[in-house]
């Protein structure tokens, strides 16, 4: 007896540096495996808003042959006296306050049409889905097409009305500019949430279902009892992600108006890009920048409080 304890205890230090090298060598995996992602994050993300925090404070140009000064507030003064930037605010806003609920409620109606057990409804569901994986570049292309004076839209106009109305310069006028490339951004963006929604729908229990039939629930009470608690994280993803995505309009205002007509299309973003590269003003881009995450930030955290789990 007193031999074996003896044998056990040499090998006890053995198995000890055994586990510690094991542990060591997946902590050596564990980093070498996340060292790709903290490189590119700092690059592109930590780096980014470390200069554009630096740039908005001077009066850098993108080619300029002095080099940059430090200018304290001058450009913030600047920008909130400036009434495009108020503008684009608006624009900003009106378009996030349309999109969001139309595009979120849209897609839960679509993810409710698709997750019946019915034939052909993977046909639906990869043509609701295909003008996701399309470019928002082509597709703001063919759109403009669409609106176009002598366009689809308008013909069809026409032809509904029988001759006696006449469609709209969608783009070209201030007024139908910023409906029409909503009505476009939800037609194209829809699909996606749809999927989210629908991978929500399909996490909720069938029991939970089958107890509200035998309780003699109706559709409207199934769905307000059962469906809509159990997407209760679901709605908040879709919610954050459509805001932000609403935020950072961008290629379809540079592709279809460049920001027209008469900037009651331009947007933070857009006026961000084009006062950086177009006039090469890149300090005060840098400002509009650092003013547009602060919104961002702050609209995503009044999200999340309200859509917040409650005890």
């Amino acid at each position: 007896m007193t031999t074996m304890i003896a044998a056990l205890e040499r090998l006890r230090p053995v198995r000890r540096t055994r586990t510690t090298n094991a542990r060591r060598r997946e902590s050596l995996t564990a980093v070498g495996m996340a060292t790709p992602a903290v490189v590119l994050l700092i690059v592109f993300l930590v780096v980014p808003v470390a200069l554009a925090f630096a740039l908005a404070f001077t009066d850098a140009r993108l080619i300029s042959p002095t080099p940059a000064r430090f200018v304290g507030l001058r450009n913030f003064t600047q920008l909130f006296e400036d009434p495009v930037f108020y503008k684009s605010l608006r624009n900003t806003a009106y378009f996030a306050a349309v999109v969001v609920p139309l595009q979120a409620g849209l897609a839960l109606v679509l993810a409710l049409l698709v997750n019946a057990k019915v034939r052909g409804v993977n046909f639906f569901r990869t043509v609701y889905f295909l003008p996701v994986v399309t470019s928002m570049v082509v597709v703001s292309l063919l759109w403009t097409f669409l609106y176009r004076q002598d366009g689809l839209v308008n013909h069809v106009i026409s032809v509904l009305t029988l001759g006696h109305l006449d469609g709209p310069d969608w783009l070209g006028n201030p007024d139908t500019a910023m409906p029409a490339i909503i009505l476009m951004s939800v037609w194209q963006g829809v699909g996606f949430h749809m999927i989210i929604w629908l991978a929500g729908l399909q996490t909720i229990p069938a029991e939970l279902y089958e107890a509200a039939d035998l309780d003699g629930a109706t559709r409207w009470h199934r769905f307000r009892h059962v469906t809509w608690p159990g997407l209760r994280a679901t709605r908040t993803f879709v919610l954050v992600t459509i805001t932000i995505a609403a935020f950072s309009l961008f290629t379809q205002i540079r592709v279809m108006t460049q920001g027209g007509p008469l900037d009651s299309t331009t947007t933070v973003v857009y006026q961000a890009v084009h006062t950086g590269y177009d006039q090469q003003q890149t300090a005060y881009a840098a400002a509009i920048s650092l003013i547009f995450f602060v919104l961002v930030l702050a609209v995503s955290l009044v999200q999340r409080f309200l859509t917040r789990e409650k005890d």
